[in-house]
C-alpha cells in the first residue's frame, strides 16, 4: 500500500526507521484502530497475530460504478485521444482499469493505443502493474505523490501534449488544472473512488468513542481522505476537538506517508511515518514503536509496574483495566510518586467526573490492582503512587 492522495504541503512528520522483528506477544494489551477499507485485513492479521486488540470501522469505502460505462467511455476517449503522455497513479486502478477493459473487449485497443506513449508511474507498485499489462514505463516520480508526478510531466515534456491521467479514489483537481495550463487534451479515467460509509454502519461512531475514552493506544491511517473522513464524522458527533486532543496527548497516529500525515499534522498532530512508504513498513515501525515507547514502567515499594496498552504487569500478576482505571493508573505512574490532587485526577478521566465519582472509580482502580498500598491516599491532598 502506498500513499494515495496529494497533499496540501509536506510539513515533515516524524520518520522512524523500522527495526524488523516479531513476536505473537509483541503488541499484547495493546489496541489498535484500523480506518482503511482496501487491504485492511491485511493490516488487522498483521497486528492481531501479535496479540494486539484491532478495531476496525474503514472511514471511507472504495466503491465502483454500478455499471461500468463510464470507466468505459473514458477508455474509448483515451483509446481516440492515443496520448503522449499517461500518469499512472496506483496499481489497483490500473489493473482494474485494464479488467474492465478486457471485458468490455477493448483491452487490445488499449494496449495499442498506449503502446507509443510515455508512461509516468507515482511509485514501484504502479509501475510493477503497468509491466503486468504488457506495457513499459518511463519514469518515476520523486516522491511517490501525484504532485510529483505532475512536475515531472511539467518539468521535463514540452507543452501543447495529449496527457491521460490514472485517477485514484481521491480526484486532485489541483493537479489536474496545473496540466490543463500546460497541455492541450487532459483526458482522465477513474477506475474506482471513495465514498463514506453507509449511514447504518455503527463502526465509525464506535470508533471515535474508543478515540475519545482511551480505548484506543494507537490509530492507523493509509490515506488522507480516510483521516478527513474520520475529522468529519466526529465534528457530526460533537467529538472533533476531543478526538483532535486524543490525538494529541495519548492516541498515537500512524499514517503510511507524508501525504497521509498532512491533514494530521494541520491539526498539530504529530503522526508516526515510516521512511517507506508501504504497509508492512507502517506494520513494523507502529509495533517498535509501541513496545519501545508506549509501555510506561514505575519502581514501586510493592515490585515493578508495567503498563502496556490496556494490561498492567505486576509482581506475580497481569490485569485487563478498562479505560477510567487505566486513566487514572496512567497518570499516577507518570508523576512518579508526587502527589496529584482530586482535581488533576478527575481531569485525567475520559469523561467528566466530580469528586465522588473519583473516589469511586480509585477505589475500583484498587480493587482490580489487588496490591495494598500500591496507591496512597494523602489526607486533603489527593494520591501518590507509593514509589
Amino acid at each position: 500500500m502506498t500513499d494515495t492522495t496529494p497533499p496540501a504541503a509536506d510539513a515533515g512528520p516524524d520518520v522512524t526507521t523500522p527495526v524488523p522483528g516479531f513476536r505473537a506477544d509483541q503488541l499484547e494489551g495493546f489496541r489498535i484502530g484500523v480506518t482503511s477499507d482496501r487491504r485492511s485485513q491485511d493490516l488487522i492479521d498483521a497486528f492481531e497475530r501479535r496479540g494486539a486488540t484491532v478495531v476496525h470501522a474503514p472511514t471511507l469505502r472504495i466503491a465502483h460504478a454500478q455499471h461500468d460505462e463510464p470507466l468505459i467511455d473514458d477508455t474509448r476517449d483515451i483509446i481516440a485521444a492515443r496520448p503522449d503522455v499517461l500518469l499512472a497513479t496506483t496499481s489497483y486502478g490500473i489493473r482494474r482499469w485494464f479488467e474492465v477493459a478486457d471485458a468490455a473487449g477493448l483491452g487490445d485497443e488499449l494496449l495499442e493505443a498506449l503502446a507509443e506513449t510515455a508512461i509516468l508511474v507515482r511509485g514501484p507498485k504502479a509501475r510493477g502493474a503497468i509491466r503486468a499489462a504488457g506495457l513499459n514505463d518511463v519514469g518515476m516520480s520523486d516522491r511517490e505523490t501525484t504532485a510529483s508526478l505532475v512536475d515531472k510531466v511539467v518539468a521535463d515534456y514540452p507543452a501543447g501534449l495529449r496527457v491521460a491521467v490514472q485517477l485514484h479514489g481521491y480526484t486532485d483537481e489541483r493537479q489536474l488544472e496545473r496540466l490543463r495550463a500546460v497541455h492541450q487534451e487532459v483526458h482522465t479515467v477513474a477506475p474506482y473512488r471513495w465514498t463514506d460509509p453507509d449511514a447504518t454502519d455503527e463502526r465509525v461512531r464506535r470508533l471515535v468513542e474508543a478515540i475519545v475514552s482511551g480505548s484506543l493506544d494507537a490509530v492507523t491511517f493509509t490515506s488522507a481522505p480516510s483521516v478527513v473522513a474520520l475529522f468529519t464524522a466526529a465534528e457530526a458527533l460533537g467529538q472533533e476537538d476531543a478526538v483532535v486532543d486524543a490525538f494529541r496527548r495519548d492516541v498515537l497516529c500512524a499514517a503510511v506517508g507524508p501525504v497521509t500525515a498532512a491533514p494530521l499534522l494541520a491539526q498539530d498532530i504529530r503522526p508516526i511515518v515510516p521512511e517507506r512508504f508501504r504497509m508492512g513498513a507502517l506494520i513494523r515501525l507502529l509495533c517498535e514503536h509501541l513496545e519501545q515507547h508506549a509501555i510506561l514502567r514505575a519502581e514501586t515499594l510493592h515490585g515493578p509496574i508495567a503498563i502496556r496498552g490496556a494490561i498492567v504487569e505486576l509482581p506475580g500478576s497481569r490485569v485487563r483495566l478498562p479505560p477510567n482505571s487505566l486513566a487514572l493508573l496512567r497518570a499516577l505512574v507518570r508523576a512518579n510518586g508526587a502527589v496529584l490532587s482530586r482535581s488533576a485526577l478527575a481531569d485525567a478521566l475520559p469523561a467528566a467526573a466530580d469528586h465522588h465519582a473519583l473516589e469511586v472509580q480509585m477505589s475500583r482502580l484498587r480493587q482490580t490492582l489487588g496490591v495494598p498500598g500500591l496507591i496512597n491516599t494523602i489526607v486533603k491532598r489527593g494520591y501518590r503512587l507509593d514509589v
